[in-house]
């Protein structure tokens, strides 16, 4: 159906299982997931020409695939962080309905970290020495060529959530607003999605998923060809190409999709340094509590001592030892 709008968001935060739930979201018959990530808002988020960002009759296109189904939806992770997307979204839809997932400060951090080191984002070798640099990188310094997204450096200001989620109370009202926990959804997807489809207003019954673990940890195989792929010069000819000569930019966007996952692995990640785990957890507990009041949750396990990062998932449903990696394609 041209020109439906999507008439939800899942807005963040990064690392928290959004992609996870875009997919199991799109397995339902009534749900139409639209590409994940355009970031069409967010007017104050600084992007590198990695992304592409539509234009709004472009942007409406992507749901043209929707038809009858009674749900339209789009998940773009840094709508949480923007203090502009909400006011955004709110003008564009104001019947929309919002998604906010959120993880543990300090394991959401290092995973978003070791994305950013996966992907180019993030050159420092050293989460410590990352967390170290914020200052300078939020006045412009220490970034390179291969950075598309410096905002997202800030990785203390990612992580605290308390403002960024009453931003979205405040415009939205509450009832309009469903906050997943990473904790709940990864011990019992099937539960937090059967709850979040009740906020929809979708039936629950008809998803039939396997919920198998999405967007696992990656690492590449050569970073001579992901220096390539990333290369702002190219990139910036792409993003020439797109107006004039679809086809050829829709080829490269295939070609770039095809090239990362033949040079990506699925690969844990070394865990995180007991020392940086404490001085975390103390730094972040009173955000946590804000949080918690916020909410009217109790977020007592996010403050405990010796809590890992890398502890695995708990997994309640039967089928969730599928493991899949599912790489994404280029952003534009």
């Amino acid at each position: 159906m041209v020109n439906r709008k999507p008439d939800f968001f899942i807005v963040g935060a990064p690392k928290s299982g959004t992609s996870a739930m875009d997919h199991y979201l799109g397995e339902h018959p009534d749900i139409f997931m639209a590409r994940k990530e355009m970031h069409h808002f967010g007017k104050d988020l600084r992007f590198a020409p990695k992304i592409y960002r539509r234009d709004v009759q472009a942007y409406l296109a992507e749901f043209e695939g929707c038809g009858e189904k009674q749900c339209a939806g789009e998940s773009s992770v840094w709508y949480l962080f923007s203090k502009e997307a909400a006011r955004e979204i709110k003008t564009f839809n104001p019947e929309a309905r919002i998604i906010i997932m959120l993880r543990q400060p300090a394991e959401m951090m290092y995973s978003l970290y070791n994305f950013f080191r996966y992907d180019d984002n993030e050159h420092l070798a050293g989460f410590e020495e990352a967390l170290a640099a914020e200052a300078e990188r939020k006045a412009g310094r220490r970034l390179t060529r291969q950075t598309y997204f410096a905002q997202g450096l800030i990785y203390r200001e990612v992580a605290s959530y308390t403002d960024q989620v009453q931003r979205y109370f405040e415009v939205f009202g509450r009832e309009r607003v469903h906050v997943v926990l990473y904790d709940d959804f990864s011990a019992d997807p099937a539960a937090a999605c059967r709850q979040t489809l009740q906020f929809l207003g979708v039936d629950p019954v008809a998803l039939k998923s396997n919920f198998e673990v999405i967007n696992s940890a990656r690492v590449v195989k050569s970073k001579g060809l992901r220096w390539l792929m990333r290369e702002p010069a190219l990139r910036m000819i792409a993003m020439k190409l797109r107006p004039t000569l679809p086809w050829a930019f829709g080829a490269l966007q295939r070609m770039e999709s095809r090239l990362q996952k033949l040079n990506t692995r699925c690969e844990k990640p070394a865990p995180m340094s007991p020392e940086t785990r404490e001085k975390l957890r103390l730094e972040f507990r009173p955000e946590i509590d804000r949080l918690g009041q916020l909410l009217g949750k109790d977020l007592s396990n996010w403050n405990r001592a010796g809590r890992g990062a890398d502890a695995p998932m708990q997994q309640s449903t039967t089928n969730h030892h599928d493991h899949a990696c599912l790489v994404s394609a280029g952003i534009y």
